[in-house]
Protein backbone atom coordinates (compact mmCIF):
# COMPACT_ATOMS: atom_id res chain seq x y z
CA UNK A 1 0.00 0.00 0.00
CA UNK A 2 0.89 3.39 -0.68
CA UNK A 3 0.61 5.96 2.31
CA UNK A 4 1.13 8.97 0.32
CA UNK A 5 -1.84 8.27 -2.25
CA UNK A 6 -4.04 8.69 0.69
CA UNK A 7 -2.96 12.23 1.56
CA UNK A 8 -2.91 13.02 -1.80
CA UNK A 9 0.70 13.26 -1.97
CA UNK A 10 3.60 11.45 -4.69
CA UNK A 11 5.67 9.08 -3.18
CA UNK A 12 9.21 10.16 -2.98
CA UNK A 13 11.93 8.29 -5.01
CA UNK A 14 12.97 6.42 -1.73
CA UNK A 15 9.39 5.27 -0.81
CA UNK A 16 9.83 3.85 -4.52
CA UNK A 17 13.67 2.27 -4.32
CA UNK A 18 12.38 0.93 -1.19
CA UNK A 19 9.19 -0.61 -2.95
CA UNK A 20 11.34 -2.42 -5.39
CA UNK A 21 14.02 -3.04 -3.22
CA UNK A 22 12.81 -4.99 -0.13
CA UNK A 23 15.11 -6.74 1.24
CA UNK A 24 18.11 -3.92 1.04
CA UNK A 25 15.31 -1.65 2.47
CA UNK A 26 14.62 -3.99 5.11
CA UNK A 27 18.53 -4.00 6.04
CA UNK A 28 19.62 -0.47 5.57
CA UNK A 29 16.20 0.43 8.27
CA UNK A 30 17.73 -2.30 10.66
CA UNK A 31 21.25 -0.71 10.70
CA UNK A 32 20.35 3.18 10.61
CA UNK A 33 18.08 1.88 13.61
CA UNK A 34 20.45 0.17 15.28
CA UNK A 35 23.14 3.35 14.69
CA UNK A 36 20.71 5.34 16.30
CA UNK A 37 20.18 3.54 18.81
CA UNK A 38 23.75 2.80 20.27
CA UNK A 39 24.30 6.45 19.48
CA UNK A 40 21.74 7.46 21.79
CA UNK A 41 22.51 4.91 24.21
CA UNK A 42 26.24 6.19 24.24
CA UNK A 43 25.49 9.42 25.57
CA UNK A 44 24.07 7.85 28.85
CA UNK A 45 20.86 9.59 28.37
CA UNK A 46 17.30 7.94 29.29
CA UNK A 47 14.36 9.80 30.11
CA UNK A 48 10.76 9.00 30.64
CA UNK A 49 8.05 11.43 30.51
CA UNK A 50 4.56 11.01 31.25
CA UNK A 51 2.23 14.08 30.46
CA UNK A 52 5.45 16.14 30.18
CA UNK A 53 6.37 15.11 33.87
CA UNK A 54 9.49 13.02 34.09
CA UNK A 55 8.93 9.50 35.53
CA UNK A 56 12.33 7.90 35.06
CA UNK A 57 16.18 9.26 34.41
CA UNK A 58 19.08 7.12 33.76
CA UNK A 59 21.12 10.37 34.64
CA UNK A 60 19.70 10.16 38.08
CA UNK A 61 19.27 6.28 38.89
CA UNK A 62 22.50 4.93 36.90
CA UNK A 63 20.70 2.42 35.13
CA UNK A 64 17.81 1.12 32.89
CA UNK A 65 14.75 0.33 34.41
CA UNK A 66 13.44 -3.43 34.24
CA UNK A 67 10.62 -4.26 32.41
CA UNK A 68 8.55 -4.39 35.65
CA UNK A 69 10.02 -1.66 36.91
CA UNK A 70 8.79 0.54 34.08
CA UNK A 71 4.87 -1.16 34.23
CA UNK A 72 4.70 -0.46 38.09
CA UNK A 73 6.55 3.40 37.35
CA UNK A 74 3.80 4.30 34.97
CA UNK A 75 0.97 2.46 36.87
CA UNK A 76 1.18 4.28 39.56
CA UNK A 77 1.82 7.78 37.69
CA UNK A 78 -1.12 7.45 35.80
CA UNK A 79 -3.06 6.03 38.94
CA UNK A 80 -1.51 9.49 40.97
CA UNK A 81 -2.70 11.33 37.82
CA UNK A 82 -6.35 10.25 37.79
CA UNK A 83 -6.29 11.14 41.97
CA UNK A 84 -5.66 14.30 41.57
CA UNK A 85 -8.10 15.00 38.29
CA UNK A 86 -10.73 13.62 40.85
CA UNK A 87 -9.67 15.61 43.45
CA UNK A 88 -11.73 19.36 43.54
CA UNK A 89 -9.54 22.63 42.70
CA UNK A 90 -9.52 25.16 45.16
CA UNK A 91 -8.28 28.86 44.20
CA UNK A 92 -7.40 31.09 46.65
Amino acid sequence: KDPFAFFGMQAPSIWQWGQENKVYACMMVFFLSNMTENQCMSTGAFEITLNDVPVWSKLESGHLPSMQQLVQILDSEMKLNVHMESMPHHRS
